[in-house]
């Protein structure tokens, strides 16, 4: 079960549920991965509808390994995400919009 207080998002990889995270960790393995400056530059790909399969992948890598899941980028690669790559775009965007949000 995730906690959205904490930034976890659920991800359905081939039919089993995942718990993904963007720990300060992930974030900078995001960053590297994706090549880019700055964080901020990669959510306003997702927030301007701009994003690439790339991105989304790299979002969902970066959240799956920050809560502990031990998969090889290959296998995310070949998994099949529930709600398709839409659902995987959704996930991922989630991801980002809940390592960012600002405490109430």
């Amino acid at each position: 079960m995730v906690n959205p207080m904490r930034g976890e998002v659920e991800i359905l990889l081939d039919g089993r549920p995942h718990v993904a995270r963007l720990t300060l960790g992930a974030l900078a393995e995001l960053e590297e991965a994706l090549g880019s400056d700055s964080l901020l530059a990669v959510v306003g790909r997702f927030e301007g509808g701009s994003f690439t399969t790339r991105d989304v992948l790299a979002v969902l890598l970066a959240g799956l390994r920050g809560a502990g899941w031990q998969g090889a980028a290959d296998e995310l690669m070949s998994a099949e995400f529930g709600g398709g790559p839409m659902g995987a775009a959704r996930a991922a965007a989630e991801l980002l919009a809940r390592a960012f949000r600002l405490e109430p």
